[in-house]
């Protein structure tokens, strides 16, 4: 089966003017459980998203943190007691998840319309229209330094986060293979569009551990989105890779003297999805909707800089809500910062991310 969706399925989307329409009678409040990942993110979505539903419909939200992974999604769905409603997933998982029945099926035509008019599935850009689900934010992992730290000439490109010469000093990483291979092609002078056919050979795979094994002994692995904005402010990194919006909120909000290079950045998709089985199935629509509409995307991206995956979306955002500064500049699907990027290929993830953990984990363990 291909992995490439290039169109949803209509399935058992409940007509969302019915999920309007109330609790059926039942005195009952109404609470859904959404699953994402804290921290900046989490407040921004709490603000933008969380809030103005509940006021919308009364329905309660709680909310829990998590770090990615479908374990304790096929964990419920397996025994069949859900506990999570709606869910935050990286595309990978999305993708994997849908194939494996651990989420619902969503019609983008029955979603909201643009804040232009347009029709849902017109108005999502194509990396955004999925068969469970609905892409909601452009993000991206970059790499970032703390400019006090770095005294003379500052890293530019890919290639400076690997030359321990120039840059002497300890690295930051995710302790997953995921952009960690694809930079370390990139460093290694791979052009953009070379990198995954390059790592879709033996030979290709080899070179990118032998590039990242060059400065293992340098590195500090992270796993919580928080750690690289703490790693730079302690001093403890030089440079680390990070997820564009955490270096952007330490910024703006924290007034951080850090810097983030675009060179090489890897710009993913994020996704919103139903887990299967849910028993409150019309209340998790109906948030779904809400959340993914333009007007919800670009409220969060007031808050923290993810590009909205609706075309009408982005022509609302304008400047943060609290700072006052221009989004466009700190945008990962800005003109000017994709320049540079290498989008991830959710699909050579899919077939391979198993086999690549599995060497990854064993590398580390070397």
């Amino acid at each position: 089966m291909s992995h490439r969706v290039k169109s949803v399925i209509p399935a058992i989307l409940v007509a969302l003017c019915a999920a309007a329409c109330g609790s059926g009678g039942s005195d009952k409040p109404r609470s859904i459980t959404t699953v994402s990942w804290g921290g900046s993110f989490g407040r921004a979505v709490n603000e933008a998203v969380n809030i103005p539903f509940t006021e919308a419909t009364g329905i309660g939200i709680g909310v829990e943190d998590y770090n990615g992974g479908l374990a304790q999604i096929r964990a419920q769905v397996d025994i069949g007691v859900i506990h999570w409603d709606v869910v935050d997933l990286e595309i990978t998982d999305a993708v994997r998840g849908c194939d494996e029945g651990l989420l619902e099926r969503i019609d983008l035509n029955a979603l909201p319309p643009g804040a232009d008019g347009t029709p849902a599935a017109e108005d999502f850009v194509v990396d955004g229209r999925y068969a469970c689900g609905a892409g909601s934010l452009y993000w991206s992992t970059v790499y970032a330094y703390n400019d006090d730290n770095i005294p003379g000439a500052k890293p530019t490109t890919m290639a400076d986060f690997f030359d321990l010469e120039a840059f002497p000093g300890r690295r930051g990483m995710r302790r997953v293979p995921q952009a960690n291979l694809e930079f370390a092609l990139i460093a290694d002078g791979v052009p953009l569009d070379q990198v995954y056919s390059t790592l879709d050979t033996p030979e290709g795979l080899d070179r990118a551990f032998a590039k990242l094994e060059s400065i293992k002994d340098e590195v500090i692995w992270w796993e919580a989105g928080a750690q690289p904005p703490q790693l730079l402010a302690d001093g403890e990194v030089v440079m680390t890779t990070a997820y564009n919006g955490r270096i952007f909120n330490a910024q703006v909000l924290e007034d951080q003297p850090f810097v983030i290079v675009w060179d090489g950045q890897l710009l993913d998709v994020g996704q919103v999805a139903i887990v299967a089985g849910t028993p409150r199935l019309k209340e998790a629509l109906e948030y779904l909707a809400f959340a993914t509409s333009a007007e919800s995307l670009a409220r969060i991206a007031r808050r923290i800089s993810y590009s909205p995956m609706r075309k009408s979306g982005m022509a609302l955002v304008t400047t943060h809500v609290v700072a006052g500064v221009d989004m466009e500049p700190h945008m990962p699907a800005s003109p000017a910062n994709v320049a540079r990027a290498l989008r991830f290929d959710w699909a050579w993830w899919v077939d391979h991310q198993d086999e690549m953990n599995e060497r990854f984990s064993a590398w580390l363990a070397r």
